[in-house]
């Protein structure tokens, strides 16, 4: 077999369907939407979800809850994953970033105190639980909010 011999697989590939190119091409004149009604027009058919004017299932079914627009998105980090820096680094949103740590868009990152530590660090972060704040400085590191 060369390069020049191959060829797709019989029945994978088509030609296209071109409709209203006159009676003689079998698809004139109505161009296959049929005689009259909705659909024969142009810029006819119905939207997304309608049923025929039967209440659609998003209206027949109940709603729940509501979404606060004013959510918060906050990224969490504990006090165990801070071992992976060197001693005295000072650790901000963008190396935490670098390390992939935090990802994705968000509002604050917060610092929780689950984890030990062994030597002192400088964390600069938006919030911080008190038992974070204890073990940090229990070592000899800061917590710096920003």
């Amino acid at each position: 077999m060369k390069l020049n011999e191959l060829r797709p697989a019989i029945g994978s590939r088509r030609t296209r369907k071109r409709v209203g190119r006159g009676n003689a091409s079998g698809h004139g004149t109505t161009a296959g939407r049929g005689t009259k009604g909705h659909n024969s027009r142009s810029g006819g058919g119905v939207r997304p979800g309608f049923e025929g004017g039967q209440m659609p299932i998003h209206r027949r079914l109940p709603k729940r809850g509501f979404t606060n627009i004013f959510k918060k998105r906050i990224a969490i980090i504990n006090v165990g994953d801070l071992a992976r820096f060197e001693k005295e680094t000072v650790v901000d949103e963008a190396l935490l970033e670098a390390t992939g740590l935090v990802k994705g868009r968000r509002d604050g990152i917060k610092l929780l105190g689950q984890g030990e530590l062994e030597y002192p660090v400088t964390v600069r972060v938006n919030a911080v639980s008190d038992g974070a704040r204890k073990k940090i400085e229990a070592v000899g590191g800061m917590v710096e909010m920003v």
